[in-house]
């Protein structure tokens, strides 16, 4: 009986861990111009960015995917339709972005701030 209790305790242990230490992207950010924007995972080791509020409210924008605490994918301006392929880093609860087009010819960037 105390050898079920252990084990049980382990596993709830272990799983408790797995959930607190999610990855730090994962969450509701504000964006540069006062949206909110939902980042989750979203399958293959990546997180999708998913607008919550403003005009483009339900619009999937972004995939990123972690490579070693930074972040690599392609995030859409969904007021011009751009798509950038970008990289983004996290500090605290800072998260800094930016995105390029035609080969790094032409580059945008921007902070937003977990909520």
């Amino acid at each position: 009986m105390f050898k079920k209790i252990a084990a049980t305790a382990f596993v709830l242990t272990v799983l408790g861990s797995t959930a607190m230490s999610a990855d730090p992207i994962v969450g509701n950010w504000r964006t540069q111009s006062g949206e909110t924007a939902a980042i989750a995972p979203c399958g293959g080791g990546n997180f999708c960015v998913k607008l919550k509020t403003g005009s483009h409210a339900g619009t999937t924008i972004g995939k990123l995917a972690n490579t070693g605490g930074r972040y690599k994918g392609k995030i859409t301006d969904p007021a011009t339709d751009k798509t950038y392929t970008g990289k983004a880093s996290i500090s605290g609860s800072t998260m800094k972005m930016s995105g390029c087009v035609f080969g790094g010819l032409i580059c945008q960037s921007q902070t937003w701030n977990k909520k």
